[in-house]
């Protein structure tokens, strides 16, 4: 045991901050108070500046800095872009307002009460409009991520956020030797040019990687490579790299859908570690004994007073404007209130200029009026979020409808080693929201074969090691039958499965039908969806979905559920929906989504040339998913085109990622 305080030795530092960021959770969640607030006292408390039980070294900036980006990229990766799209003009005026409320009001305040130079008052108030998502943690632990609300605030940071480094970008530049007017035309044009490399080189970069790598861990350090790349290019031509790792988790949101182990991977790091080290680091930068001070109270005060007076008016201006509730506007105040990564990069730069006087832009009482401010604003809106949280959980559970939903368990059918990732991953982003029946994994064994047996069993296991990993249960199962067929269908009525999912059968004579004759005789037997999936590349990268539905699907009872599928997909994709068919059936799709409160952005196109697919093999490129509608025989929406739809798959989409879906019949 360590016998000397400060502690020096790196493993009983890294046991202190473990056991801070275990017990600190156990024992506010007694007192209904956020963990985040019970880290940052701990840091206080720990700090050089109150027991010193350790030095703010090298270790805390350097994990400190990892949550610091890993807060940006986890919210902008959480968005659903598609909901954002919906919510740009309420989230651009958001953003404005919470850059203009506190920054116009901040230095009128600052010149007024505190007496700064004009240039000081500018990178104060500055840091009143900055805001970091603390509290993003807490809307994302209740299942909130995806509320408008959530959206609204995430995209109001983006602008808030830019506009506040811009300013920060300008203030610092005035002080450089080199600031001339050919050094503003400079910095301009590189953060462009890095912003349109991010943009556009990141993502293809992702997917060529994705596609020839599979592994999760491989694909975590990737993609924890490319946050750090994009936040050391924004560094580098002078804007701080929170906004860099912001923009990373934006364009590579595609690639990550929030059901994949991979994001099940980085969600558990960043808030296992990165994200606690962070505010443990923030609290050990307070300095409670300064604040004894008279002139340093005043200061604190002004700060907090205007920083949580502006980003109120903020919230309750846009909620004025666009007439939403007042859980909405509380639960935007709450999100945007807190003050860390973008604040604390304003304070170090201002505090680090030397006028010519001697004298610092911004002082000590300043530095310590920020951590303050800082501690203050991440408490306030921890608990506003909290609560506010509670409350909308509450409400959505009181006004929900009390009717007993269907059972929703998709039944996995493995017999090839090569297919189980796939259709796994299939599965996890097909099923619904918040379900509660876990996943069903089958292998069939024939004749007693009982090295078909263990590897069935090898595939089974590594189909529940992949579900898993994005915190989902697959129960699994081997049974013997002396049939598959009915193997399958037996243990689908035993279990009561909503859908089967399988893989599609390779041909290995040119004269078999391309469905293959078990499958053929699996959807005549089994009245419960069947979905048949092959993919040529991975899901998550997927940018688009063609959807071919027949004539008068609306009119068969598995409608709303296929429908419902297919909605999920291209929302855990975050891709747009072209779907084909007749006019009164894309109206009914569109109308079911609208029930369902599905955001799927569809481009309708009214189809007549059933008996020849080049028009949509055409508009399908090698990153698309061709999803088919395929009637049953005797139902009302099967056309004669159907009996020759396996030609024309064949010929037209042999290149291409696809799935047959056959609705579900009475």
């Amino acid at each position: 045991m360590p016998t000397s305080l400060p502690i020096t030795d790196p493993t009983w530092i890294f046991f202190v901050v473990l056991s801070i960021i275990l017990i600190a959770p156990m024992l506010l969640e007694r007192l209904r108070i956020p963990s985040i607030v019970g880290m940052i006292f701990a840091g206080v408390l720990i700090g050089p500046h109150c027991f010193h039980v350790l030095e703010r070294d090298s270790s805390f900036e350097l994990f400190g800095k990892v949550g610091m980006y890993y807060i940006m990229f986890l919210a902008s990766l959480e968005m659903n872009l598609q909901d954002v799209q919906k919510t740009r003009t309420k989230a651009l005026t958001l953003g404005i307002l919470s850059f203009l409320f506190p920054i116009s009001i901040g230095v009128a305040a600052n010149y007024a009460l505190l007496h700064y130079t004009l240039p000081a008052c500018i990178l104060m108030g500055a840091m009143y409009a900055s805001h970091t998502l603390i509290s993003y943690p807490i809307v994302m632990r209740h299942g909130l991520s995806r509320h408008n609300s959530v959206g609204i605030a995430v995209g109001g940071t983006i602008v808030a956020d830019v506009l506040t480094l811009l300013v920060l970008a300008v203030v610092g530049g005035m002080f450089k030797e080199e600031a001339t007017g050919w050094f503003w035309v400079r910095l301009v044009v590189e953060v462009i040019l890095i912003g349109l490399v991010i943009i556009y080189t990141f993502p293809l970069i992702c997917r060529m990687f994705f596609r020839r790598y599979g592994e999760s861990v491989v694909q975590y350090v990737f993609v924890l490579a490319l946050v750090f790349l994009g936040a050391g290019l924004m560094e580098i031509v002078g804007i701080e790299g929170i906004l860099g790792a912001f923009l990373v988790g934006i364009v590579l949101n595609r690639q990550i859908p929030p059901v994949s182990p991979l994001m099940s991977h980085i969600e558990f790091v960043g808030n296992a570690l990165f994200i606690p080290y962070f505010l443990i680091g923030v609290g050990m930068l307070i300095d409670l004994e300064a604040l004894t001070k008279l002139n340093a109270l005043i200061v604190s005060g002004v700060m907090v007073v205007v920083a949580l007076l502006t980003k109120w008016l903020a919230a309750f201006a846009t909620q004025k404007i666009f007439k939403m509730t007042a859980s909405e506007r509380s639960l935007i105040y709450g999100l945007t209130n807190s003050r860390a990564a973008a604040t604390l990069a304003i304070v170090l730069v201002g505090y680090g200029i030397i006028l010519p006087d001697g004298s610092r832009l911004l002082n000590e009482d300043v530095l310590n009026g920020a951590m303050i401010l800082i501690l203050v604003t991440c408490i306030v809106s921890s608990i506003v979020t909290e609560n506010t949280a509670r409350h909308l959980l509450l409400t959505k559970k009181e006004t929900s409808e009390q009717t007993k939903h269907e059972a929703d368990k998709i039944l996995i059918a493995l017999s090839n080693p090569d297919t189980v990732a796939p259709l796994v991953n299939a599965a996890l982003m097909l099923r619904r929201g918040g379900a509660k029946e876990p996943l069903a994994a089958l292998n069939i064994v024939l004749d007693n074969d009982e090295q078909r047996r263990q590897e069935g069993l090898k595939q089974l296991d590594f189909a529940a090691r992949i579900a898993a990993a994005a915190n989902v249960e697959l129960q699994t199962r081997s049974r013997w039958s002396v049939n598959i067929v009915t193997g399958i269908y037996h243990t689908m009525m035993e279990n009561q499965c909503s859908d089967l999912l399988l893989g599609l059968h390779q041909k290995s004579r040119l004269t078999e039908p391309y469905l293959g004759k078990m499958t053929s005789d699996l959807i005549n037997s089994i009245r419960r969806q069947v979905m048949i999936y092959r993919a040529h590349i991975p899901l998550n990268t997927v940018s688009r979905i063609q959807l071919v539905v027949p004539r008068k699907a609306e009119f068969e009872p598995g409608f709303e559920l296929w429908a419902h599928r297919v909605a999920q997909l291209a929302s855990h994709v975050s891709c747009d929906v072209e779907a084909y068919s007749g006019k009164g059936t894309l109206a009914e799709l569109q109308a079911a989504w609208n029930r369902q409160k599905c955001s799927v952005k569809m481009v309708q196109h009214e189809y007549r040339e059933w008996h020849d697919f080049i028009s949509v093999a055409n508009n399908t490129k090698s990153d698309h998913l061709v999803i088919f509608i395929v009637s049953r025989k005797g139902t009302l929406s099967r056309h004669n085109y159907m009996d020759h739809l396996e030609d024309q798959i064949e010929r037209y989409f042999s290149s291409r990622s696809m799935m047959l879906i056959y609705p579900e019949q009475l």
